[in-house]
């Protein structure tokens, strides 16, 4: 018989049907935990059914959806992948919370030339970790085997989430006005933002990743930090006060991220010294020789989470927040515009 004419199967054209529902199985337990009332059916199914609760007068679904971009090349690199889970799912769940959204689940893409289970399952278990810390259920996903698309042990991710607010309860930004008080949250590191510029710096300095660098956490696991989520104690403060405006602090850093929630005639003056850079950030402005105000718009620098409050309500905001374990600071004022300034200034 003729090689050419042999019986080809799916495993013979790279993709494991075996891999992938041992994957499945892998990561049912993690899923489970993750789940709430209003959810349906779990994983496994062709789609996941979600109700809405019934707290809700007139619900609004707000969406959001992102990836991790390239710091995933750095999870591949270091063979660390329990982390990039947590980002993915705080990437999404972060943005649709200054909304003033709950999440109510989370669904992943997992793409890869070759199935690696246990790689695969360390980030579907980061993922599954991300949605808890969230409150959110994570109802399922896709795990797509592509031979050819992408390099040996590497792989994709995007994710998205989807809440619900009272349409009367929309966070906005339209009633921020001077005089009211910015208040930052702290962040884990870089979280997911600016990972092509880290790398960069990484390449040039070439330093030893697994050297210790902040108390007992190497470089490595310094830099790989994952995105810290602050849907909890958020959602627990709405609950005692109007939050008027929030803003995730992602790519384009604090300078261009806060004035996406403010109205045209005011501006957010940040004062840079009423918060510690951390080292990480420090250590890359060092390394990369990267200009101050480049670090503002390319990174958190140390402020993951920007909340904009009434000033009666700013000293029992930080209270409450630091209760729920937020280490937070009073980082700016809003005042009027002049001109066509930017609107946020760090300074």
């Amino acid at each position: 018989m003729n090689p050419a004419n042999s019986p080809l199967s799916y495993r013979d054209a790279g993709v494991d049907i075996d891999a992938g529902d041992q994957l499945v199985e892998n990561i049912k337990p993690y899923a489970k935990r993750t789940m709430r009332p209003e959810v349906l059916s779990g994983i496994g199914g062709f789609g996941g059914l979600v109700e809405i609760s019934k707290k809700y007068r007139e619900p609004v679904l707000v969406s959001g959806t992102d990836g991790v971009g390239t710091k995933l090349k750095l999870a591949f690199e270091l063979g660390i992948h329990d982390t990039v889970g947590i980002d993915l799912v705080g990437m999404s769940v972060n943005d649709i919370l200054v909304q003033g959204a709950e999440p109510l689940f989370f669904l992943d893409y997992f793409a890869c030339g070759k199935l690696d289970v246990a790689a695969a399952t360390e980030v579907i278990k980061g993922i599954a970790s991300g949605c808890e810390q969230a409150g959110c259920a994570l109802i399922g996903g896709e795990t797509a085997e592509m031979p050819g698309m992408y390099p040996v042990g590497e792989y994709d991710l995007a994710g998205f989430a989807v809440g619900v607010v009272e349409k009367a309860s929309i966070i906005t930004g339209s009633s921020i006005v001077p005089g009211d008080i910015v208040l930052g949250l702290a962040s884990n590191g870089a979280h997911s933002n600016g990972y092509s510029l880290v790398r960069k710096i990484i390449e040039r300095s070439r330093p030893d990743l697994a050297a210790p660098f902040d108390g007992s956490r190497t470089l490595a696991d310094t830099i790989m930090a994952p995105t810290r989520i602050y849907v909890k104690p958020i959602l627990e403060l709405m609950q005692s006060m109007t939050i008027k405006g929030m803003a995730h602090i992602t790519g384009g850093g604090i300078t261009e991220n806060v004035p996406r929630v403010l109205p045209e005639n005011v501006v957010a003056d940040i004062d840079a010294s009423s918060w510690e850079m951390p080292r990480l950030f420090r250590w890359l402005q060092e390394e990369g020789n990267v200009a101050t105000q480049e670090m503002y718009r390319t990174f958190n620098c140390g402020i993951g989470m920007v909340l904009i409050v009434d000033k009666t309500d700013a000293d029992k905001a930080i209270v409450l927040l630091k209760d729920s374990g937020e280490t937070v600071a009073r980082i700016g004022v809003i005042r009027e515009r002049t001109g066509t300034e930017h609107q946020t200034q760090v300074k």
